[in-house]
């Protein structure tokens, strides 16, 4: 991974900050020691005072990125993940992921479709104006059925990549919504499509967070060709 891709990482962006600031702490703390030995008690205070501004600064932003963990920020359209796929047996399959920085996962899949489903979180007015980007995350990919009834019967696949965990923003938004309030959290829509042997798929996510699947031209032909050609 560049560091162009790093950086459209909220997270790593709040890590540096926090980084810093735990720098400034560090200094402050040197200084107060400083004051301190040479008996001027009124500026040490004073030190240490910004030392504890700068460390619980450092310790929510870094809180923070703990929670951002996955979400990038989004563009006008964004890559979200290439999935390549090759049947195993009937209604079984197995996908390959690949993100945009390069990182690749193996994921077994029942269905005759997949499934993609995205979070973006985007920001109430005030927010928005400062020019903050919406972020995002790909949340989970899941088989999907064709027949209604095999959908409620059938074996069920639900692959999650939240990396957060239950710090996840989304959660603590939940938990605690006075604490996040210019959070305003948008589900993007979630896209499927049929699964061929050996089809290669592009999906993407718009500024508005509606999700966008695409098939390769080839993958497109062996969607479109009827049954049993």
């Amino acid at each position: 991974m560049n560091w162009n891709d790093l950086l459209r990482l909220p997270t790593t962006l709040l890590a540096i900050v926090a980084g810093v600031l735990l720098l400034l702490a560090l200094a402050q703390l040197l200084a107060a020691r400083q004051h301190v030995r040479e008996r001027r008690h009124v500026t040490a205070a004073g030190h240490t005072l910004l030392l504890l501004v700068f460390f619980v600064l450092a310790v929510v932003l870094g809180g923070t990125a703990m929670s951002l963990r996955g979400y990038r920020f989004l563009g006008e359209e964004a890559p979200v993940v290439q999935i390549d796929a090759q049947i195993l047996s009937p209604q079984r399959w197995a996908l390959t992921l690949t993100w945009p920085d390069g990182v690749t996962r193996k994921v077994m899949l029942a269905g005759d479709d997949f499934q993609v489903d995205a979070v973006v979180l985007k920001w109430k007015l005030p927010a928005m104006l400062a020019g903050l980007p919406p972020l995002y995350r790909l949340d989970r990919i899941s088989g999907r059925y064709d027949d209604a009834t095999a959908e409620m019967t059938a074996p069920r696949t639900v692959i999650d990549f939240r990396q957060a965990g239950t710090d996840d923003l989304i959660d603590l938004k939940k938990q605690m919504p006075r604490w996040f309030p210019e959070v305003d959290t948008v589900f993007g829509s979630a896209a499927f499509l049929p699964l061929v042997d050996g089809g290669h798929y592009s999906v993407s996510l718009m500024r508005t967070g509606a999700l966008v699947a695409r098939p390769d031209e080839a993958t497109q032909q062996r969607i479109s060709q009827p049954l049993g050609e």
